[in-house]
């Protein structure tokens, strides 16, 4: 279906890929991964066409339906939602535009159509039964649905949605035209659990192939079976889902270590004869040949590991046994016309020292609003929150990233906030999130987000807290950088409240799960597992 075959692509000086391959058949399921920056966004590019390679060939069968979902959603306007949707199922909605003008001529009041025009009016309406396209309008309701924009919003224009929302509304366009292939970019970018959920569903169902990036680990593990990895210059394929990859990746390495050590210990050996016996006439002819030998043969190279982020947080204050205690609170927040919109109420209970705590439920549920009282960034409309003794607070949400000023540089926001600190040692700590030598002089404004995020994550580190409060950090990650994360969480002798839709690190990291559902506080004492089967049973839905 897709190959592309002996490709190489180069940037200036800086080689992406080459000398690789990468095939798609019929119903495959593939994982791309690699870290940022290796070329990933660059192989979908090449797909779609939208650039060439410098060496080498894409081959895409002809006829072959691709839809293609990125983070550029681009614009959006003069359509509402759903049409927005509906737009996106290709010829079968311009055969709809079409039949629509039709009826529209028919339904006036002189209209005198002749045999020509029911002719062509009996043909669009036969190519779109075919099409299933009276059925299309059902089917962008669902998957809009799916993904969380409900019936209230399907008439609202598309303009009036944010980025996040828009992001669901140009998925919804790309699973609506159901392609042959899909290729899809970090999908669960803005997604919640239960659309995240949906989503793996409608992925596991489909009939057609896919191509996608995640870096939500076990999202990609459930849908994709086999893996191929973009890094080191090179595209490497592995027949299994992202656990195999991880266990064959390592065997692989090990096994080109030990080709390399064998390789290089044949060619000390070899060199050493040649060495030994340059200046004696009676070995010429097999010095020359052992020298020409050696000159052809093609050094194993062990590529070295990519950079992770080094993240510790460092020993910390021990806070009093009851870290927070929330009795009886309620928020509400003003609506334009004046009336109040209720969040939540009666929410009552104790966070404990040494609690890691997930914050659930729906989008639009009060998670973010719960987490922003308990921190002090807001108060609530009736109850009271109360902070423990000795309680050293921090607190990172996804929009923390709003308070770096865009013209400062990396190493003046940190330097901010660690006064007291020499170069030599803020220069430590943002090496150890990746920003070494140059990279510390970087404006704030030309940042990606993950880089925003991991600045972000420095300044966190750079405070003594024994509380942390974390609103979706896992947000711009990648997975060996999330991982990172969750190990040094689960390492943290303080106390977690965090709120996140990787479920893979709720499960290896909380203790316990606050509930927020339909207005009220429902809290499990137990493991993220527990949680799911405890929530399941409780609203009668499958284990997820």
């Amino acid at each position: 279906m897709i190959n592309l075959a002996n490709v190489k692509v180069a940037y200036s000086n800086r080689v992406l890929f080459q000398n690789a391959n990468f095939l798609v058949r019929p119903g495959d399921k593939i994982g791309l991964v690699g870290p940022n920056g290796a070329g990933k966004t660059t192989v979908f590019r090449l797909i779609m066409g939208h650039e060439k390679p410098d060496e080498g060939e894409v081959n895409i069968n002809a006829g072959l339906v691709l839809g293609y979902f990125s983070q550029d959603v681009g614009e959006m306007s003069g359509r509402s939602a759903l049409a927005e949707v509906l737009a996106g199922a290709g010829k079968v909605y311009e055969i709809g535009r079409k039949l629509h003008d039709l009826e529209h001529q028919m339904a006036e009041p002189d209209f005198c159509g002749d045999d020509n025009f029911m002719e062509r009016y009996g043909k669009l309406q036969e190519e779109f039964i075919h099409l299933n396209g009276y059925e299309k309008e059902s089917e962008a309701q669902t998957i809009l649905n799916g993904l969380g924009i409900g019936p209230d919003r399907w008439d609202h224009p598309v303009e009036t949605f944010s980025g996040g929302w828009k992001m669901r509304i140009a998925l919804a366009r790309i699973l609506l035209l159901n392609p042959d292939v899909l290729l899809i970019d970090e999908p669960t970018n803005h997604l919640d659990i239960e659309s995240i959920l949906w989503l793996e569903t409608w992925l596991k169902e489909f009939k057609g192939s896919i191509v996608m990036t995640s870096h939500d680990r076990e999202f990609m593990t459930r849908i994709c079976s086999r893996t191929i990895e973009v890094a080191a210059e090179t595209i490497t394929t592995y027949s299994g889902d992202y656990e195999f990859y991880l266990r064959e990746r390592v065997i692989r390495r090990e096994q080109l270590l030990s080709a390399q050590r064998r390789q290089q210990a044949m060619l000390a050996k070899e060199e050493e004869f040649i060495a030994r016996f340059a200046a004696r006439a009676s070995h010429a002819a097999q010095v020359q040949s052992r020298v020409k030998t050696i000159e052809k043969i093609e050094r194993i190279v062990v590529p070295p590991d990519p950079k992770v982020i080094k993240f510790r947080f460092p020993p910390v204050k021990r806070s009093g046994d009851i870290v927070v205690e929330l009795n009886d609170l309620a928020k509400q927040w003003p609506l334009h016309d004046g009336r109040m919109l209720p969040v939540f109420s009666g929410v009552t209970g104790k966070v404990l020292r040494t609690n890691k705590i997930a914050v659930t439920g729906i989008n639009g549920a009060g998670k973010s609003t719960l987490l922003k009282i308990i921190s002090g960034m807001t108060e609530p409309t009736a109850g009271v929150c109360t902070l423990g003794a000795s309680v050293q607070l921090g607190y990172f949400s996804q929009y923390s990233c709003d308070v770096l000023r865009p013209e400062r540089t990396i190493f003046e926001e940190l330097q901010e906030r660690l006064p007291m600190a020499n170069a030599g040692t803020i220069k430590n700590l943002l090496g150890a999130f990746l920003f070494s030598g140059d990279d510390s002089e970087k404006k704030v404004s030309i940042l990606s987000g993950g880089e925003k995020s991991r600045v972000m994550l420095a300044c966190l580190l750079a405070q003594p807290v024994n509380f942390l409060i974390l609103d979706e950090p896992t947000n711009h990650l990648d997975i060996t950088s999330r991982e990172v994360l969750l190990e040094a969480l689960q390492e943290f002798e303080g106390t977690v409240m965090i709120v996140s839709h990787d479920r893979y690190f709720l499960k290896h990291l909380v203790n316990r799960v606050f509930e927020v559902d339909h207005g009220a506080l429902r809290i499990y004492d137990g493991d993220y597992d527990y949680y799911v089967q405890k929530s399941a049973e409780l609203h009668g839905r499958p284990i997820s």
